[in-house]
């Protein structure tokens, strides 16, 4: 059954994609940044709307009030594809920190580059992280939020890294809060397999950890803290103890 839901989910996955491709595109580039958000973001409600319909997922989300009003840096743990999706939903508009390679995919990365992401090159990684800490100071001053995964990749459920300070450096040079954002969702859409598994996605969001006079270091600890506690709570996988190597700053 999993699997026939799984094809079922992604024959709409790609025949969306083509007719948002074929509709969306060639007017986005002509309107103002936040209505082609609205715009190109149709796609992702629909994608976190049918993989709920199709392969029998029941949200649990908590904690949306808690947003601040202004832009802020999100830091989330990354276990899967789902989070990227939803996560441009959550405060838009969003620039998220993705790997280069991400815009060469036709379509879909057409549509990513006209939502002003940051673009890493994972084989460069001293240069991506300037290039993280340079923009994301730019995109926050522009209104955007900036969204980080500060493990540095894809994290399966029941495994941790240590999380890449870059996010926290940026909102304290910005004076900008840092939301933590902690979701189970690799347990119902792996990471690193196309079969997708019924059950509970939870997504919470974290009161805003101001960051006015603190350090990197003294808000990442708040931040990973805040996120291991709530993945402890919601996972269906035990969390581990032990820390796998440090992150590079590449997202996904």
């Amino acid at each position: 059954m999993n699997v026939i839901r799984s094809l079922v989910f992604y024959a709409g996955y790609f025949l969306a994609m083509l007719v948002c491709g074929v509709l969306f595109l060639p007017p986005a580039p002509f309107l103002p940044l936040r209505s082609r958000y609205r715009l190109l973001n149709l796609y992702n409600h629909f994608i976190i709307a049918w993989f709920r319909m199709t392969c029998g997922v029941r949200y649990d989300f908590r904690g949306h009030e808690r947003l601040p009003d202004g832009p802020c840096v999100i830091l989330a743990n990354h276990q899967s594809e789902w989070e990227t999706i939803y996560l441009q939903l959550l405060h838009p508009p969003v620039c998220t920190v993705l790997k280069r390679e991400l815009l060469n995919i036709p379509i879909f990365g057409w549509g990513l580059q006209l939502l002003h992401p940051i673009a890493l090159d994972r084989s460069k990684p001293a240069r991506a992280m300037r290039q993280v800490l340079t923009q994301g100071k730019t995109r926050l001053e522009e209104g955007l939020s900036v969204l980080i995964f500060p493990e540095g990749t894809r994290v399966a459920p029941g495994s941790r890294r240590r999380y890449s300070k870059s996010g926290a450096v940026i909102a304290c040079r910005a004076g900008v809060p840092v939301v933590p954002v902690a979701h189970n969702a690799g347990e119902r859409w792996p990471g690193h397999h196309w079969v997708k598994r019924p059950g509970r996605l939870s997504l919470e969001v974290g009161q805003p950890i101001e960051t006015a006079g603190r350090t990197a270091e003294a808000v990442l600890v708040e931040v990973e803290a805040w996120i291991e506690a709530r993945l402890s709570e919601i996972s269906e996988v035990p969390r581990p103890a032990t820390v796998e190597a440090p992150a590079t700053e590449s997202p996904v």
